[in-house]
């Protein structure tokens, strides 16, 4: 499995276990929900500051969105 799609995989069950839509979660992190569903599909690499806000709007560290 490739790291972004690892990623996208692991984005997805942190936001389904805190009961976000992506909707709730592109909002949080200021980015588009189409952003979103091809980070969570693996199909796109985030930017550092991106993973940054993503992190922050789920309540966890940078290094747990890439382990």
């Amino acid at each position: 499995m490739s790291p972004a799609r690892q990623m996208g995989k692991k984005l997805r069950k942190l936001r389904e276990a805190r009961g976000m839509s992506q909707a709730a979660l592109a909002k949080d992190a200021a980015i588009s929900e189409g952003y979103l569903l091809r980070l969570e599909a693996g199909r796109q690499d985030p930017t550092l500051g991106v993973l940054e806000r993503l992190a922050k709007a789920l309540g966890v560290k940078v290094r747990t969105l890439l382990e």
